[in-house]
């Protein structure tokens, strides 16, 4: 397991790296577990996740977990979720990030369907689905900036995360909850996203990242301070609580780790 260096603003960024993608998982629902344990146990765990590879990587480590494990104390009825981003699609469309939740996720653990909240008529214009979805948010957290118990992102081999992509105007929006995006460089082009100012509101955040085309960026990213931010959108995570977690393998963790 890799060791933590310090970043070019002093932090030191806590990082995971695991050999293999099911040693991660295994590690990765531990971790999540734990947030879950220290939440409050009278209010719904909310949690904001994205798509890709991340569904099926938590599900490999919580699905079935043996009884003696933290995981089997999660009470899933408890979970509220949201999606960090989604795309502008049917739910049962191939590209929703719902469906692949859905599938690998929610359904085998038993997270209520009126607990996981969906974007609404992808018919819609992209604005109006976000437009939508922030008052979805409002409705659980009320008024002000709504503050996950745990955010699950990825990252891309551009350095983009959520539906945050490099140089796009997308990344200044700090006067909404939740944007949208008509053009986006990866297909379908019509998605919603949440943006800084509640990605940074999280009490808890763990990147997921794997692959070594991922490395030369994750690399800048663990090292940077801010002047990487807008070609690489998830160095501008950071969360206030700070208790950000890097999940890897060392596939992509190797460009770091030889720095170190």
């Amino acid at each position: 397991m890799a060791t933590a260096a310090e970043s070019c603003d002093g932090a030191k960024p806590n990082v995971r790296s695991f050999a293999t993608k099911d040693e991660l998982s295994t590690e990765l629902g531990a971790a999540v577990a734990a947030a879950y344990a220290k939440a409050d146990p009278a209010k719904p765990f909310t949690v904001a996740i994205s798509g890709g590879s991340l569904p099926k990587l938590l599900a490999a480590g919580v699905v079935g977990a043996a009884k003696d494990s933290a995981v089997a104390g999660i009470k899933w009825d408890n979970w509220h979720v949201f999606f960090a981003d989604e795309r502008v699609v049917a739910l049962d469309d191939d590209d929703s990030n719902y469906k692949s939740c859905q599938e690998k996720l929610f359904g085998p653990v038993g997270i209520p369907a009126a607990n996981v909240h969906t974007i609404g008529d992808p018919s819609q214009s992209a604005e109006a689905v976000a437009q939508a979805y922030e008052k979805d948010l409002a409705s659980v957290f009320g008024e002000g900036v709504p503050a996950f118990d745990l955010v699950l992102l990825g990252m891309g081999p551009d350095g983009h995360t959520a539906s945050l992509f490099p140089g796009h105007p997308l990344l200044d929006v700090t006067d909404k909850f939740v944007a949208h995006i008509e053009d986006s460089p990866k297909l379908p082009p019509k998605r919603i996203t949440l943006t800084y100012p509640v990605l940074n509101a999280a009490k808890t955040t763990f990147f997921v990242c794997t692959g070594g085309g991922k490395a030369p960026n994750l690399a800048k990213i663990l090292a940077t301070g801010d002047d990487l931010t807008d070609a690489l959108p998830a160095a501008r995570i950071r969360p206030a609580s700070r208790d950000l977690v890097w999940f890897v393998d060392d596939d992509a963790s190797a460009d770091w780790r030889a720095s170190l």
